[in-house]
């Protein structure tokens, strides 16, 4: 299957550079079986859900992994994304970091580079060289505060590189879920920014359960597909955690023959991938989603999806093409550009049922 067969003309001035205020972004319906095409509000999800469904969300929480410094001793400036912690024996104060780094050129193994403000001063070494501008750092804290901390004290808000502005004091709140908890994303789990108190409210007073899982959204998410052939893409691996509580209620729901509708992508990655991993059943546990979703995969446990709109030729858009069908979801994006939604992480939704 060709990567060109999921490409469509996107005006750039549809893609979204602020959000929305939360609950009141468009919404669009579309039939997962049929060309069935609605145009709605993310409002109205409740009483477009029936009683029993179960709505997955995840339930991660970003934190501030762009880091902005200089280095040692030349004084040049550098920007740090920290992508993922590495394991390893190291001091309470310091920690090993895969990050990306800019201008990586001049960062050999050996540099130093030092972040600062008013919450105290962190520094990184670089130890080894990796690809595509990648660096094994060792993190330590010149403060009485903890690494992440600082981290979340000094860094900024890791907006994704297609909004074209600088991070500001709002996007640490609205680049958020409301139900985020746990800390671990340098990308939002975007189908849940839409979410408000209320509406949560509102779903479970129509009979909607919702069940929390934990998907930790690397920077792999913006990965560009750059093979010819889907099928030579691969996905890079992404932490999640299903507790036992939910595994039981997704379980539940299963046996009772109730729908599970998947709030994101990566919603979607984790529970198929431990359906994949376990025989077909979604197990209690922490593993790493490698599962790669494009058309032709057969889906276990979801039977419904709230997401946004996707880039072109991502592999994001092929999980949706995936599950609603390739010519169905294109078809659908084409109408979404010509009612003038808003696209990407800041944009609209779209409920497929």
């Amino acid at each position: 299957m060709l990567v060109s067969e999921f490409d469509f003309a996107l005006p750039e001035a549809l893609i979204a550079q602020t959000a929305a205020p939360r609950g009141e972004s468009r919404l669009m319906v579309l039939g997962r079986n049929d060309d069935r095409l609605r145009h709605t509000l993310i409002s109205e999800l409740p009483r477009l859900l029936q009683p029993g469904d179960v709505l997955v969300v995840n339930d991660t929480r970003v934190f501030a992994a762009r880091l902005v410094g200089r280095r040692e001793p030349s004084g040049g400036a550098v920007e740090c994304l920290l992508l993922s912690p590495v394991e390893g024996e190291q001091q309470p104060d310091e920690a090993l970091w895969d990050a990306l780094v800019h201008p990586g050129q001049k960062l050999k193994p050996g540099s130093l580079i030092r972040f600062e403000g008013a919450a105290g001063s962190l520094t990184a070494e670089v130890l080894e060289r990796r690809f595509f501008g990648r660096r094994l750092l060792r993190l330590r804290s010149e403060s009485r505060v903890s690494i992440d901390e600082l981290v979340d004290a000094l860094g900024h808000v890791p907006l994704p590189p297609y909004i074209k502005r600088p991070d500001a004091d709002p996007d640490r709140e609205r680049y958020q879920t409301v139900y985020a908890r746990v800390r671990g994303s340098v990308a939002a789990p975007t189908a849940g920014l839409h979410f408000t108190a209320e509406l949560i409210d509102a779903l479970g007073t129509r009979g909607i359960e919702r069940v929390d899982v934990t998907l930790h959204v690397g920077y792999g998410t913006f990965k560009p597909v750059r093979t010819e052939l889907v099928e030579e893409h691969r996905v890079d691996p992404e932490h999640y955690d299903i507790s036992q509580e939910a595994a039981a209620a997704i379980e539940r729901a299963r046996r009772e023959h109730r729908r599970i509708i998947a709030v994101g992508t990566t919603t979607t990655r984790a529970l198929e991938d431990a359906a994949s991993q376990s025989g077909g059943r979604v197990l209690p546990g922490t593993r790493a989603a490698t599962t790669f979703i494009y058309p032709g995969f057969r889906f276990q446990v979801i039977d419904g999806l709230l997401t946004n709109f996707h880039l072109p030729r991502s592999s994001l858009l092929m999980l949706v093409c995936a599950f609603a069908g390739r010519e169905r979801v294109l078809s659908a994006y084409r109408a979404a550009v010509t009612e003038r939604y808003r696209f990407y992480s800041y944009g609209d939704a779209m409920l497929i049922v």
